[in-house]
């Protein structure tokens, strides 16, 4: 219970998604980033998203083959967590109390989600996700918690809803990305 799980071992069981390490993960490397935020102007709240984001980000390394560590693992997940965090506050100060409704991605052409044009690309896009995802999306765009999102889609944990939403969330980007009237999009808004 106790036994140190080398890092090799939890790149190899990030990779593969396996849900024993994901869970070692949680228990051994969420309160350092939990304080970390904390102390730095965040809340409870604020924890989980970047969390998963700092999963999602070493995951794509890790399977992009792109990790460099020059650290122990638990330091570069700090580190990545806590670039994250800065980037979030360094947002915060320069938009308006009001956060956009639609919470997907670090893309500031998705803040502006009451174009019309944009609002036709997000609804294509989520049209192509898989009928879980957007329940998944559908449900926490909705308000409900990770409790709620859990017992009405009988998933097995909070956990497991969590990662589930970030997983989707990251689907529904890419398709955005890849629609050609996104690009046009882009192009007209700079």
């Amino acid at each position: 219970m106790f036994k140190r799980i080398t890092d090799t071992k939890i790149i190899e069981g990030i990779k593969t998604q396996n849900e024993d390490i994901l869970n070692w993960l949680y228990d051994n490397y969420f309160q350092t980033v939990k304080n970390h935020i904390i102390k730095n102007s965040g809340t409870s709240e604020d924890v989980p998203d970047v969390f998963q984001d700092t999963i999602i980000i070493l995951y794509k390394q890790i399977t992009g083959d792109t990790l460099n560590l020059t650290t122990d693992l638990k330091g570069y997940f700090f580190g990545i967590a806590r670039n994250l965090w800065n980037t979030q506050l360094r947002r915060n100060k320069k938009t308006s109390a009001i956060e956009p409704d639609f919470d997907i991605a670090d893309e500031a052409a998705f803040e502006d989600h009451e174009d019309p044009v944009f609002e036709r690309i997000i609804s294509r896009s989520f049209q192509k996700l898989k009928p879980d995802c957007q329940m998944i999306l559908t449900l926490y765009a909705d308000g409900l918690s990770f409790q709620e999102i859990t017992t009405r889609m009988h998933l097995k944990n909070e956990d497991y809803a969590r990662r589930k939403k970030y997983l989707c969330k990251e689907s529904l980007l890419e398709i955005v990305k890849e629609d050609p009237e996104y690009q046009e999009y882009l192009r007209f808004r700079r």
